[in-house]
């Protein structure tokens, strides 16, 4: 799991079919395949590949809708303004729309920014994390979401109830950091490279929301004897640090290896804070990073400059907050 996806391209970009594999083998070694599973394999990704369709449909058809109003907006009220809106409206948005479409929309707004291209890069980078972090609130957000969810057998509000007062003072945080970003209109902005996106992409895009959910369930329940049996007993301080290699990985396979009914609150919160932020720091940790650096075709470098000090950051206040949370339970 954790090596094959950098070994090999073709494994990478093939990630779903990947862990389906992955996670078959591991439902077979552990001898917990049954029709309860299945179902619960087929049921687990409907509603967030559902929602990934309709508004995807939505968005596909009412794209020169969406241009217009934020050219709206972006005329109306000043800059700054603006870009706490998008931060702060996509981060919140993102546990509603999902974290695929919330990036969609990331890209429709940096391409009405013109901006220098270090900038649009930085406000795209705060928006990924902001887009990370909201979407955890519910479980149409994104696939970490959900399979955090169904593991631990919660219902719709789960994560949004334990998770919200550390997720909005972050959205909140990034979106003044990218209002203090002082325009400058010199030199070239990004462009999104794939505008003119066939329908067919929105039922392929749902296809692999779809088999990658359903092959996280699995995953899930093969690895679960491991998780019940030794998560619970690991300190959680050294999880959150140690979770830091969902940078390179997608958070969600991690939470899906990781989360355990076993665990306490403290060491869940501790695992799904590590996860999300790491996750923003580098290209492949999460959804809206990959599909915003290949539609603006932002480098893995250029990437990893502009994400590596605001991922410190919240990775530290957030450790230090959690650490006094800790200590006072």
């Amino acid at each position: 799991m954790l090596v094959m996806p950098l070994a090999s391209r073709k494994v990478e970009e093939n990630i779903e079919l990947f862990l389906a594999v992955a996670g078959a083998l591991a439902v077979t070694l552990c001898s917990r395949w049954s029709h309860i599973l299945a179902l619960e394999a087929v049921r687990e990704p409907v509603p967030i590949t559902l929602t990934v369709l309709a508004v995807g449909l939505s968005f596909h058809f009412g794209r020169r809708i969406f241009d217009r109003w934020f050219r709206r907006v972006l005329h109306a009220v000043p800059q700054p303004f603006f870009l706490f809106l998008l931060v702060v409206g996509l981060g919140l948005a993102s546990s509603v729309i999902s974290a695929i479409i919330a990036a969609l929309l990331l890209i429709e707004a940096i391409h009405l920014l013109r901006l220098s291209r270090l900038q649009e890069i930085n406000i795209t980078v705060l928006s990924c994390y902001s887009i990370g972090l909201g979407a955890v609130l519910t479980p149409l957000g994104e696939p970490l979401s959900t399979i955090a969810t169904a593991k631990l057998h919660g219902d719709f509000w789960l994560l949004g109830r334990l998770m919200w007062p550390w997720i909005v003072p972050g959205i909140l945080a990034l979106g003044m950091a990218a209002a203090l970003t002082r325009p400058h209109h010199g030199g070239h902005g990004l462009d999104d490279t794939n505008r003119s996106e066939y329908l067919s992409a929105v039922f392929i895009r749902s296809l692999r929301v779809f088999v990658f959910v359903g092959a996280l369930v699995l995953l899930g329940t093969g690895l679960g004897p491991l998780a019940d049996r030794y998560v619970p007993i690991l300190p959680a301080g050294g999880l959150y640090w140690a979770n830091c290699i969902s940078a390179i990985l997608d958070n969600a396979t991690l939470a899906a290896a990781e989360i355990t009914p076993a665990m306490s609150h403290i060491q869940l919160k501790a695992v799904l804070l590590s996860l999300l932020i790491s996750g923003g720091m580098l290209i492949p940790g999460n959804i809206p990073n990959i599909i915003s650096a290949g539609h603006l075709r932002i480098g893995s470098r250029e990437w990893a400059r502009a994400a590596f000090l605001p991922g410190i950051i919240l990775l530290s206040v957030y450790f230090a907050a959690w650490s006094l949370l800790a200590r006072n339970n």
